[in-house]
């Protein structure tokens, strides 16, 4: 089973606060031109996304230099709905987030701590069904590391208590800071 795990990208897409909204513009269509197509215009940041080192870490890699296993691998989902607040570490597990993609089902953000605690428990990466992991501390925390951060997921409720494949490849955006992905979860 394969669960789309990512927003649609239209024009009503939502964007956080002071980013570019999402443009999609007929730009051929067939009756006129014999083909279709159409113009996009919008952030590195729009809709389910993926944020790089760059995004916040002066020197830190781009989305077109991160090596490809950041993007794919064995993931599970810790529900946080029945919180408030930022995530804080007694409301997660203690164990089991080494070399492991790990999403938040919630809306909301990572404490300081929280994203410490990944980071030293090895994990690969963190998404979120929130359009922020948390605040500019968090994305240090995590986007020094080379921990990909992954944002505006959905559908994230069909996988609570289960393990499954994690895939969300970027656009090799050059210089980018990120990039919309299509994120899908590949459940066995």
């Amino acid at each position: 089973m394969i669960v789309d795990l990512s927003l649609p990208l239209g024009e009503g897409t939502p964007v956080y606060p002071g980013d570019p909204g999402v443009k999609v513009r007929p730009w051929a269509l067939i009756e006129r031109d014999g083909y279709y197509m159409n113009a996009l215009k919008l952030g590195e940041h729009s809709g389910t996304h993926v944020d790089a080192p760059a995004h916040f870490i002066p020197g830190g890699k781009t989305i077109d230099e991160m090596s490809l296993e950041k993007f794919i691998g064995e993931a599970f989902v810790i529900d946080v709905r029945n919180g408030d607040g930022t995530v804080k570490l007694d409301e997660i597990p203690d164990s089991g987030y080494h070399n492991r993609i790990v999403l938040f089902l919630g809306k909301r953000e990572l404490s300081p701590e929280v994203a410490l605690f990944l980071v030293a428990e090895g994990v690969k990466a963190v998404g979120t069904d929130a359009m922020s992991i948390g605040d500019e501390t968090v994305h240090t925390i995590l986007l020094s590391e080379e921990v990909p951060v992954f944002e505006n997921l959905t559908n994230l409720e069909r996988l609570i208590g289960r393990t499954f494949t994690f895939i969300a490849f970027p656009l090799k955006i050059k210089g980018g800071s990120g990039s919309p992905i299509r994120a899908v979860a590949i459940v066995e």
